[in-house]
């Protein structure tokens, strides 16, 4: 199950989001073309990644800031910024270009300040925008619950195109990193499953006092928990999967 767009067009152009994208693309054609070797694209991560031991002795917090900009492959960028696009804009619009940079950086750092907490002396570098990315998602949560959300469900010959809420789509997500982190090995790497999980939490947090002053449960009945513009339109078609006749 994958999202890949929601029902939830947003009024004002996205600039902030376009900027995260373009210097996380950017930073990415700059690890291919300006680090020759293995070797040095190691010492790049390990300058400018976070490392939680480093954080917990009282150095490497720049990590906590550098590292939301660096990705560990392409497919690793190109998830993150698709996540970035479909609940980003949206967040960006309620919250205005300038408060929307910062709550993506409170979140990111809280993000990752939530992975040093979950292993304080681990030595792995921890990269990638997902963290505050996930704060975007508990943001989108609190102030869009029933947007709809299109998800590709995928199973070995069928494959479907289904509309869910958000707060469904977005529910399982962080039931889903929470059960990976507490399941999850801290010195082989791999998903850095609390940043994640803090960082949704840590959006849901700094989502709350907003999501207050423009009503609260009041704001959620006024919009009926979407935008109060018309939502975006897209066609579904039904799977089709051949079927195998049988012979008599």
């Amino acid at each position: 199950m994958f999202p890949i767009r929601d029902h939830n067009p947003s009024e004002r152009t996205p600039y902030v989001v376009w900027l995260l994208t373009a210097a996380n693309v950017l930073v990415w054609f700059y690890g291919l073309a300006a680090l020759p070797s293995d070797l040095a694209i190691n010492r790049f991560y390990a300058e400018f990644a976070l490392i939680p031991s480093q954080v917990s002795s009282g150095t490497g917090y720049s990590g906590l800031v550098t590292s939301m900009f660096l990705h560990g492959g392409l497919m690793h960028l190109a998830g993150n910024m698709l996540f970035l696009w479909i609940f980003g804009d949206n967040l960006e619009d309620q919250l205005g270009h300038t408060g929307f940079g910062l709550f993506y950086l409170l979140a990111g750092v809280g993000a990752g300040l939530a992975q040093v907490a979950s292993d304080p002396g681990s030595p792995v570098p921890t990269v990638g925008a997902s963290g505050a990315i996930a704060g975007v998602m508990g943001g989108y949560l609190m102030f869009f619950p029933k947007a709809r959300v299109d998800v590709f469900i995928f199973f070995v010959v069928f494959f479907r195109i289904l509309p869910i809420p958000a707060w469904l789509m977005l529910g399982l997500w962080l039931g889903l990193q929470i059960f990976g982190g507490i399941g999850a090995d801290p010195l082989t790497g791999g998903v850095a499953y609390w940043a994640h999980a803090g960082g949704f939490i840590l959006g849901v947090g700094l989502a709350i006092p907003i999501w207050l002053a423009k009503g609260g449960p009041a704001f959620w009945q006024r919009t009926e928990g979407h935008p109060d513009h018309p939502a975006a339109t897209y066609p579904l078609q039904r799977t089709q999967v051949p079927r195998v006749t049988r012979r008599r």
